[in-house]
């Protein structure tokens, strides 16, 4: 969960290169900045865990433990009861972080030998161990310190980003700290929103250290973060529209054992408004699609009549990969392409295309890929696709020409020449289904009139927070997909 963030990431480069320029346009001296990381820190420490008393405080060898000595000066300060525990208490600190350290012991602190009790012992735990340079694996003594801060009950808040997290990709780098807290200057970094690094950073904090202005005049973003509440919905509909006027939409799937993964998208897409659904299926689940859903036309003949009626096509959930599903999708892929119909790729779709290689210019399309259908895509691992979560989503965007939308934590989108990075979303979405009912969201959205990229952006979210909604309500643990149809019409009116 994200609070209090900006709209925009970085990379870890950016920060580092501009940090000092724009702090001295700022008028400000870095060893000041570094006050004012640590007050930050100390201030979101008290904000979230006001009770915690014993405070330990866990320090690297660079600029982070600078920040990890003050936050311990300021606890020690105010009366707290504070430990520092230093990675490498042998190793001598320069600049700015030394300067720190000598303030700490000015006011009476010392450095511990590392204790697990000590740490059992913990209230509230500082993690001011790595920062945003680790690009290999955590190497000891930092791995035993991590690992014996995730074991403990303590809650956890990490300086700028978890150690061990790679700023830049959110790839752990071997062992990484799990924060309840994370409080990241001066500009997001890119790691901290997406993948492990999202789930390993805890409800992230921003702060700016009063640097932003000149910092933003520096440094040209790498992605926008994008929410519900930011996203841009559909326009209000004229008073004499008709169904017509809000997409006619087709979706093709469900084999046959597989109906319910196209009857997830085809309902979904008459809650998201469109003007009409038409399901292109198997002959044995024309039944099971269409019945309790009487607004859905179902089909299993004729399919260019239904290529040739719709405005936009959704091809994928529940479509299998035997001979019907293989003749039913080169004809679909045939027709889209050749007259440039809108197209919204999922599932056995996308393993279908993975298998072929004619198909690699989808222009008008929107591909939906989770990190396993990805990593076939590209024909790499699923660590691999994990590992660098934007750079998987761009050269998916690049080979098929295609707007990406890269599943997962912090799901990114992009066409390429823009990314975008989703806030919104939840463990209760990563269920059977959920996929289906996304590709619903946006082959409606885009039957109504948004582009492949809008209604990607706005799909996302809408589908996302409907999930945050829904968990919010009646908690996380057994969400059906089914569960979000009424809360995804709430939004997107």
């Amino acid at each position: 969960m994200l609070v209090n963030l900006s709209q925009h990431v970085f990379s870890a480069e950016q920060v580092r290169t501009h940090e000092s320029t724009a702090a001295a346009q700022s008028g400000v001296a870095m060893y000041t900045l570094m006050e004012h990381a640590g007050q930050a820190v100390f201030a979101q420490a008290i904000k979230y865990f006001p009770q915690a008393q014993n405070y330990v405080v866990l320090v690297g060898v660079g600029n982070n433990a600078g920040d990890g000595y003050i936050v311990a000066s300021l606890a020690k300060q105010t009366a707290k009861q504070v430990t520092v525990i230093a990675a490498a208490p042998d190793k001598p600190l320069t600049g700015d972080a030394l300067t720190a350290q000598e303030a700490w012991f000015a006011v009476g602190g010392e450095i511990a030998a590392f204790n697990q009790q000590i740490i059992n012992n913990a209230d509230i735990i500082i993690d001011g161990l790595l920062g945003t340079g680790i690009n290999s694996d955590v190497r000891a003594p930092f791995v035993e310190l991590i690992e014996a801060a995730n074991i403990s009950a303590a809650p956890i808040v990490a300086i700028d980003l978890p150690s061990g997290i790679n700023a830049d990709t959110g790839a752990v780098q071997g062992v990484a700290i799990e924060a309840d807290v994370t409080v990241t200057f001066v500009g997001i970094k890119q790691g901290l929103v997406t993948g492990a690094g999202r789930a390993c950073a805890g409800i992230g904090e921003l702060d700016d250290l009063s640097i932003s202005d000149a910092f933003t005049q520096l440094a040209t973003p790498t992605a926008k973060l994008i929410s519900y509440q930011t996203s841009q919905g559909l326009a209000k509909r004229s008073n004499n529209s008709h169904k017509s006027s809000h997409g006619k939409l087709l979706c093709v799937g469900g084999n046959k054992g597989t109906a319910g993964a196209i009857r997830l998208t085809s309902e979904a897409a008459l809650r998201s408004g469109a003007g009409m659904v038409k399901v292109y299926t198997h002959l044995e689940s024309v039944l099971a699609v269409s019945i309790g859903r009487p607004e859905l036309m179902v089909t299993a003949t004729d399919l260019t009549s239904a290529l040739e009626w719709a405005s936009c096509v959704a091809i994928g959930p529940g479509l299998g990969q035997d001979t019907w599903s293989t003749t039913t999708f080169e004809t679909v892929m045939q027709y889209c392409l050749a007259h440039n119909k809108p197209l919204v790729i999922d599932a056995d779709a996308l393993n279908l295309i993975a298998q072929s290689s004619s198909v690699n210019s989808l222009k008008n399309a929107v591909i939906t890929p989770h990190p396993g259908e990805a990593a076939r895509l590209l024909n790499c691992s699923i660590s691999d696709i994990e590992a660098n979560r934007y750079y998987s989503a761009t050269q998916l965007s690049n080979h098929y020409g295609a707007c990406c939308v890269l599943k997962g934590a912090g799901s990114i989108i992009t066409n390429s020449t823009n990314t975008w990075v989703c806030t919104d979303g939840n463990p209760a979405l990563a269920v059977g289904g959920s996929g289906d009912v996304l590709t619903g969201i946006i082959a409606a959205l885009i039957a109504q009139g948004l582009t492949t990229e809008h209604a990607a952006c706005y799909g996302v979210t809408l589908h996302a927070k409907a999930g945050d909604i829904a968990a919010q309500r009646d908690g996380e643990k057994g969400m059906l997909p089914s569960d979000l149809f009424a809360i995804v019409r709430e939004l997107v009116n």
